[in-house]
């Protein structure tokens, strides 16, 4: 099964919302049969899981060749807002940068650093040097300090995220590991691909089977900056990320 939130006004959210779940559930469904009931049958890493996802919200979903085969249906989906857009221009529409208070929402030039500024407030809560009550606080300094914005209320701050009210502390850092491993799986995916990159439903497979082979199939018989390696012949690194985001802000020139 596989949830989200839709508001009814905001479809891209629900679109890119079902691409990064769909990329967690894609991998959960691509684990070898003969691990299946095994500890081996998971991700090795909370990181690499995460990976799977943001590749395809944002490696696949906000990618030009992915529009350009499936933003005929979208605008027919909904002919009155789009009929004025052609598909470069909904592409930038799409990838606009805009630091804002919402982490979900954020585009990928700013994402990490609502990541940062929860990493750094997760760890002062631990370690003590911050109380609960002065978070909302601190929340909104960091907040002025990263991204040039304040949340308005706690709601879009502090109490915008689920994650520390389940007790998962330590979470939020794997996403941006995610949007690193993820880059480097996309770029080595590229160097082999046969069909054009993220186009249509065949190439759209193509990706798919290429991940079940360097990632999917190896469960979690090696740990993630092993399967990293062997994939893309480098363990975590930045690099990747950034040539991949160049490339798509210059792709809307």
């Amino acid at each position: 099964r596989l949830t989200i939130r839709v508001k009814e006004a905001e479809p891209l959210r629900a679109i890119f919302a079902t691409l990064h779940e769909g990329g967690h559930a894609l991998y959960d469904q691509g684990f070898p049969p003969e691990l299946r009931g095994t500890l081996l049958a998971d991700g090795p890493s909370v990181g690499l899981h995460e990976a799977q996802a943001r590749l395809w919200e944002n490696q696949v979903g906000r990618s030009l060749e992915f529009w350009a085969h499936y933003y005929p249906l979208l605008r027919d989906a909904f002919p009155s807002r789009l009929a004025d857009l052609d598909v470069p221009a909904f592409h930038r529409a799409i990838n606009v940068v805009t630091p804002g208070t919402s982490r979900m929402t954020a585009d990928e030039a700013t994402y990490s650093l609502h990541i940062l500024l929860r990493y750094e407030l997760e760890i002062a809560l631990l370690e003590g040097g911050l109380t609960v009550p002065d978070l909302p606080a601190a929340w909104a300094e960091l907040s002025r300090k990263y991204l040039g914005v304040v949340p308005s209320s706690m709601r879009a701050g502090c109490l915008q995220d689920v994650h520390w009210a389940l007790g998962e502390f330590g979470y939020f850092p794997t996403y941006t590991i995610g949007n690193w491993y993820g880059a480097q799986l996309f770029e080595a995916y590229l160097k082999t691909a046969t069909r054009p990159a993220r186009s249509g439903a065949e190439g759209l497979a193509e990706l798919r089977q290429w991940l079940s082979e360097k990632v999917y199939r190896r469960g979690a018989e090696l740990d993630a900056e092993d399967l990293i390696l062997e994939a893309t012949g480098e363990r975590l690194a930045v690099d990747a990320f950034f040539r991949l985001l160049e490339r798509r802000f210059e792709e809307m020139r």
